[in-house]
């Protein structure tokens, strides 16, 4: 994709370190974020920003496309959007595994299109199951239009 050394290494440590904390008490996630209302499942994004925040990490792209990663967010740039369908279409998951082997072909030749397609399959999905759809979802959206 041509991605710039910055860029690339932004993805790289988006990817590597956004799950850092998922497996950690929950107690320690609403301790670090502050957090005492969010879902339990949301807590480690924002977790693993403010902790990278307070090791001396400054590229607010990374940590807003960590912080975000399971909600999204309309004011991400590239990193953001590609941890969001890094995420979505990791191959060891096994819903949809042709369609997302598919999408995921087609990222380094339509950036922006599977991204779209990306945050429809999540919405729908969170439609259909009946799950509750966050703000920052709803204005991610909404900025796609």
């Amino acid at each position: 994709m041509r991605l710039s050394a910055d860029e690339a290494n932004a993805w790289i440590d988006a990817g590597t370190w956004h799950d850092a904390l998922r497996d950690a008490p929950i107690s320690e996630l609403r301790d670090i974020t502050g957090d005492r209302k969010s879902p339990d499942g949301l807590l480690h994004g924002p977790a693993v920003a403010i902790r990278l925040e307070a090791e001396g990490e400054r590229r607010k792209n990374l940590l807003a496309a960590i912080r975000y990663h399971t909600v999204g967010s309309a004011k991400w740039d590239q990193t953001g959007r590609a941890l969001y369908m890094a995420d979505y279409l990791e191959p060891g998951r096994k819903f949809l595994a042709e369609d997302r082997g598919f999408l995921a072909s087609q990222v380094p030749h339509n950036f922006e299109g599977v991204f779209r397609q990306v945050v429809r399959f999540r919405l729908e999905w969170s439609v259909r199951e009946g799950n509750h759809i966050f703000p920052e979802t709803v204005e991610l959206w909404n900025s796609l239009r």
